[in-house]
């Protein structure tokens, strides 16, 4: 399976990516440099964090038009994995490809830390090496981190079981207490309807080497390589 890691100007967590799908886990990765339109040699894009154009006008509202941007929305409405994390999360919420908005954090700080979720499910080809409602540890660092949406939109992620991670406490609980940003629904990720595009705050990248500390977020890839059938 081979990744491409869009870069952005701004970008600085392509290398972080990078080290897991090809320096961990050995598969084929290139960088996709934001000018090149061409991901036909992609299975899947990864949008990673950073600060995209330097986050000018908005988080992510420049980056929605670039050429690797446009491939990537056409990759995604083949079906074909789509992951977003950080300021990826923010292009992909831009872009179209997820609903709602991520906006500033609730008491207006950037936040760098670990934070515990909940795993909603796991029969997604994102979350299958995890258990539904398991808690696990990821580390978050963002300005504007904040899930926003209208009411009908909340309505609509939560029917079609669209939030596949929570911010929660230490004990899996949902509450207020376990929400570091404000985010609505204690919403830290979520996907498209038919699954393939995942937008996430908190980055599994860098959970991912034991000599970090954790290996919560590894799980994540390996998830997406085992739906496809490629050994480890």
């Amino acid at each position: 399976m081979k990744f491409g890691i869009v870069v952005f100007p701004g970008s600085n967590c392509d290398r972080d990516v990078a080290w897991v799908t090809q320096g961990l886990l050995k598969q084929p990765t290139r960088m996709v440099w934001h000018e090149d339109s061409d991901l036909s040699d992609i299975d899947v894009v990864v949008i990673p964090g950073g600060f995209s154009y330097g986050d000018y006008l908005r988080c992510g509202a420049i980056a929605r038009f670039s050429p690797a941007l446009r491939s990537t929305v056409e990759h995604a409405q083949q079906g074909k994995p789509v992951l977003g994390i950080c300021n990826g999360f923010q292009v992909l919420t831009e872009a179209g490809l997820l609903p709602g908005a991520l906006v500033r954090n609730r008491d207006l700080n950037f936040i760098c830390d670990r934070a515990p979720l909940r795993v909603e499910r796991n029969d997604v080809l994102w979350t299958q090496e995890y258990r539904a409602g398991e808690t696990i540890t990821l580390p978050i660092a963002h300005g504007e981190g904040s899930y926003y949406a209208d009411s009908d939109t909340l309505s609509r992620l939560e029917e079609n079981q669209q939030i596949l991670f929570r911010y929660c406490s230490a004990t899996g609980e949902i509450e207020s207490s376990g929400n570091p940003n404000g985010s609505l629904s204690n919403i830290a990720g979520i996907c498209d309807r038919q699954g393939n595009v995942l937008g996430m705050m908190p980055h599994p990248e860098r959970a991912a080497d034991p000599q970090l500390g954790g290996t919560d977020g590894m799980r994540l890839f390996k998830g997406i390589l085992a739906a496809v059938g490629v050994a480890l």
